[in-house]
């Protein structure tokens, strides 16, 4: 899954906001020990080196629009960890999903990777339930909404070859390169079709040697194919 499991991750948090037990404007202490490592992707750990205090609310911008990765372990933490998130994605009724290790445990062992996995079917599910506001308050879905419309990585993905303007909220997943092998490239996400209805795809390309132009430009070409199929 690589960062796309940031959506089920920020999903059981935002269901303890709704419940009262964690706020939005809540302040977390973000220490540099839990940043994730340099071959991740985090803005966070960049921007404040030295450790920093973020929002939940801000936490949540950062995993879901910027794919940070030390923000997605803290939104984790603050779920009740791993299996709290799995709890949750399976009182959803979704199976084929595995939510075990943080980002910075798998970026300093790769080969943990592969125990964070998901069907691409059950990617479409999770989408579903998120489209339907099952188990969230709508001004909880909204916000995820918004910032996965607002995500920066994979513009050329599911969004690539869409009509300019098309409304796409998307979670992207890309792990690193080995040996000429690339373990993940995915993109999932709620398109809003003319008209007003919506669509919810989920494409994860794993252990290709292809370039990442191609890899990018096959999740394109199959979302304009479905799209023009809508």
């Amino acid at each position: 899954m690589q960062s796309v499991y940031k959506l089920p991750i920020s999903m059981a948090v935002m269901k303890q906001i709704d419940a009262g037990t964690i706020k939005l404007d809540q302040n977390i202490p973000v220490a540099k020990e839990e940043y994730v490592g340099q071959a991740a992707h985090s803005p966070i750990r960049d921007k404040y080196p030295n450790g920093t205090t973020l929002t939940v609310i801000e936490l949540f911008r950062f995993a879901l629009s910027e794919s940070d990765g030390t923000a997605s372990d803290i939104l984790m933490k603050l779920a009740g960890g791993s299996e709290a998130v799995q709890s949750y994605v399976s009182e959803l009724g979704i199976k084929d999903w595995k939510i075990v290790d943080t980002e910075k445990a798998f970026v300093q062992d790769h080969s943990l990777q592969f125990r964070n996995w998901a069907t691409p079917d059950a990617a479409v599910a999770l989408l579903r339930t998120l489209h339907e506001r099952r188990g969230l308050s709508e001004p909880s879905q909204t916000l995820l909404l918004k910032y996965m419309i607002e995500s920066k990585p994979g513009a050329k993905r599911l969004k690539g070859l869409l009509p300019a303007g098309t409304i796409v909220a998307h979670k992207t997943g890309t792990s690193g390169t080995e040996k000429g092998i690339t373990a993940a490239t995915n993109d999932i996400g709620i398109i809003t079709l003319p008209g007003g209805k919506h669509l919810a795809i989920a494409v994860f390309i794993s252990n290709s040697r292809a370039d990442e132009a191609t890899r990018e430009g096959v999740i394109a070409q199959i979302a304009k194919a479905v799209w023009d199929g809508a």
